[in-house]
């Protein structure tokens, strides 16, 4: 057959992208356009073998196989296939299992089956020099492409270097056109706006935190590079005392003194196990616990066209899913007066929504790396995202807590 494959290793690729843009090969510290990166690939494909791409076969590993965001916005794009593998934890460092076993026997049956002419690899492990040397025999052309390496050597096996029968780098310049380096201290969630009192809690944490951390021992501290990595909220978190959007709701009520929560407290949200009843807080008011569950509004037919939206379009970042979740319970009320009645509970979510609304997120993959937990960055993008369609609902204005 007169066409082209791209077999891509997923964790060569973009972890040689971040050593090459961030220093480092941790996948975190830069920011992918996929979309940019897939038509770059075709692109460049179709013009080294001259050929017509048939398909591009995205290799990549994620905890359990469970597609993560990313892996959910590739499959559904034209001619991309994704291949997942194990990523499994082994001293403090996640490793992919299988990727390279999966790569060699898509090749060798590609090859076989002679379903292309041509095929590239982008990959760098010489474990898939018996899959290449196979590919050859079926009179198959194997196109080998790296990516610059940081430091100006080889980031690939030379064996695979010497038996592919082309070679491209692909330097910095062609990186970057969907790839890019993130800032420290870089937001993952786009959220636009932060409510004022959010904004007040996230970036002064309370003076207890500060000396604790300045109590514990040199070789104890984060390093400042990985804490801004994760925006500081590690140092952001003590361990007790940590208000709940239930304390904050609290600073709302009549008579409420903004003295028992200051608001350069630290914001920690309810897990979905729960709302923790803390001494001196009211509980839960009657009417947010008769607020209807999105499942509750939903039929048989709007959930098949919900599901397929997930699959189809729903990126799975934390805020976007937090919004998408918002928008269709709303589309779905009937009752506009529990609308306003929701926004008035701010920063609550009520229970039952809020435990249904993580256990949607938890279908994006997001319990990944994090120990069947949805992480605190994580929920509180899910609930900024849900408050925001809210607000946009109703336009609605929050004042800080406490005013």
């Amino acid at each position: 057959m007169d066409r082209c494959i791209v077999l891509v290793d997923a964790g060569y690729l973009l972890g040689a992208a971040a050593s090459l843009l961030a220093g480092e090969p941790s996948r975190s510290r830069i920011t992918v356009d996929h979309t940019a990166l897939i038509h770059g690939l075709r692109e460049q494909a179709e013009s080294d073998t001259e050929r017509p791409l048939l398909r591009i076969y995205w290799f990549d590993g994620a905890p359990d196989r469970v597609p993560q965001p990313e892996h959910r916005r590739l499959r559904v794009m034209p001619r991309v296939t994704v291949r997942l593998g194990a990523l499994t934890r082994s001293d403090g460092r996640w490793a992919q299992k299988g990727v390279d076993a999966a790569m060699h026997a898509e090749l060798t049956e590609l090859a076989r089956n002679r379903a292309c002419s041509d095929v590239v690899l982008v990959t760098g492990d010489g474990d898939l020099l018996p899959g290449m040397m196979a590919a050859k025999e079926h009179g198959v052309a194997v196109h080998l492409w790296a990516v610059q390496a940081a430091d100006g050597d080889y980031n690939q096996s030379e064996d695979l270097v010497a038996e592919a029968d082309e070679r491209r780098v692909l330097d910095r310049t062609w990186i970057t056109k969907a790839v890019r380096a993130k800032e420290l201290g870089g937001i993952c969630a786009p959220p636009p706006a932060p409510r004022p009192e959010i904004a007040a809690i996230l970036s002064a944490p309370p003076e207890s935190s500060l000396s604790a951390t300045a109590e514990r021992p040199a070789e104890e501290r984060p390093h400042p590079a990985a804490a801004a990595a994760r925006g500081g909220v590690e140092e952001r978190m003590p361990a007790k005392g940590v208000p709940t959007p239930k304390d904050l709701a609290a600073l709302r009520a009549p008579g409420a003194h903004a003295a028992q929560h200051p608001t350069t407290a630290t914001l920690r949200w309810s897990s979905d196990k729960g709302w923790v009843d803390r001494p001196g807080v009211a509980a839960e008011p009657p009417e947010a616990a008769s607020m209807p569950t999105l499942a509750q509004l939903t039929t048989a037919e709007q959930r098949w066209a919900d599901r397929e939206e997930d699959i189809t379009t729903v990126g799975g970042d934390p805020y976007e899913v937090g919004q998408v979740f918002a928008r269709r319970w709303v589309e779905r009320l009937g009752d506009p007066t529990q609308l306003q009645r929701l926004s008035s509970m701010y920063p609550r979510v009520p229970h039952r929504i809020d435990g249904e609304l993580l256990r949607y997120a938890v279908r994006f993959g997001l319990l990944a790396h994090k120990d069947d937990q949805i992480d605190e960055h994580d929920r509180y993008a899910i609930r900024a995202g849900f408050w925001r369609e809210i607000d946009v609902r109703t336009g609605a204005e929050h004042s800080p807590a406490g005013d």
